[in-house]
């Protein structure tokens, strides 16, 4: 394989999204992708307590499949075939906890795996598919078409949907943008669905290895010409990372020695998406 700070992006499907450097802020301004949504305070974590996520471990060790070279995928057929119980009563156990009674690094896994959980959930419920953005519920939130918006979970007598989730639980109240690193929304671009369950003591080093995996993956950040083209993720948090001026800061702590290299010379060029469905 060619090393991170040379290769050229594999081809791309029909489905990607691409937003040249320039115009960029205008085009997400336009689209109304937030800076951040206003929290739900009640679940802010307000405790000690944890969650035991080993059935769900199970599950991902069973049906994700990483391919050797930094990116792993679902084998989701195998997973319709012999995980769906399990996953659902997965599911309905986290929506009886209360995380609000939980201590803060246990609930912030406790929000990431049931981000995961459910969408790994929406996805089966529809598959086969070949986009997560094809799964319409009712609204697709930030992205159009898709499954984000509509209320689909039920935690401590309160509707959310994972565009609540993610924008007005996970990201407001743990403050951390190494959280995009953990979220996975089901399609080629994201950063890796976790080949292991998130809890309050794996959290920090496997939210490390997937920023890893993510930014020495082409998917995620290549330099060619001494311009980068990064994922869309990185346009759209922007923010999240400390404004787009720290960007190369960001990525240079978890860069390969050719990568980060290439990156000190480099200016930031397109960003770019695949939706494409993160299958086997």
């Amino acid at each position: 394989m060619p090393d991170a700070a040379t290769r050229k992006p594999a081809p791309r499907a029909t489905r990607r999204h691409v937003l040249a450097g320039g115009g960029a802020a205008a085009l997400l301004a336009m689209a109304g992708v937030p800076a951040l949504a206003a929290p739900i305070g009640a679940f802010g974590p307000r405790g000690t307590r944890g969650f035991d996520h080993a059935a769900y471990d199970r599950l991902l060790q069973a049906h994700v499949r990483p391919d050797g070279h930094g990116y792993n995928r679902v084998d989701y057929r195998g997973f319709a075939a012999s995980g769906r119980a399990t996953l659902k009563s997965y599911l309905d156990r986290l929506q009886q906890a209360r995380p609000s009674t939980f201590g803060r690094a246990e609930a912030h896994a406790y929000w990431i795996n049931l981000y995961n959980a459910k969408t790994l959930d929406v996805v089966l419920d529809n598959y086969p598919v070949a986009s997560i953005k094809q799964i319409n519920l009712g609204g697709g939130g930030l992205f159009g078409r898709g499954p984000w918006s509509k209320k689909i979970i039920r935690v401590e007598g309160r509707d959310v949907s994972l565009d609540d989730v993610e924008h007005r639980i996970v990201r407001p109240i743990f403050a951390d943008p190494m959280s995009h690193y953990a979220l996975n929304c089901a399609s080629y671009s994201c950063p890796n669905l976790a080949a292991r369950a998130f809890t309050g003591a794996n959290l920090d080093r496997l939210m490390a290895d997937n920023a890893a995996a993510y930014v020495n993956h082409h998917r995620g950040l290549s330099v060619a010409g001494r311009a980068i083209t990064a994922s869309r993720l990185y346009s759209w948090y922007a923010s999240d990372f400390g404004g787009r001026g720290r960007l190369k800061r960001h990525w240079r702590r978890f860069a390969a020695p050719p990568l980060k290299n290439a990156l000190d010379t480099a200016r930031l060029g397109d960003f770019v998406y695949d939706w494409a469905l993160n299958d086997v």
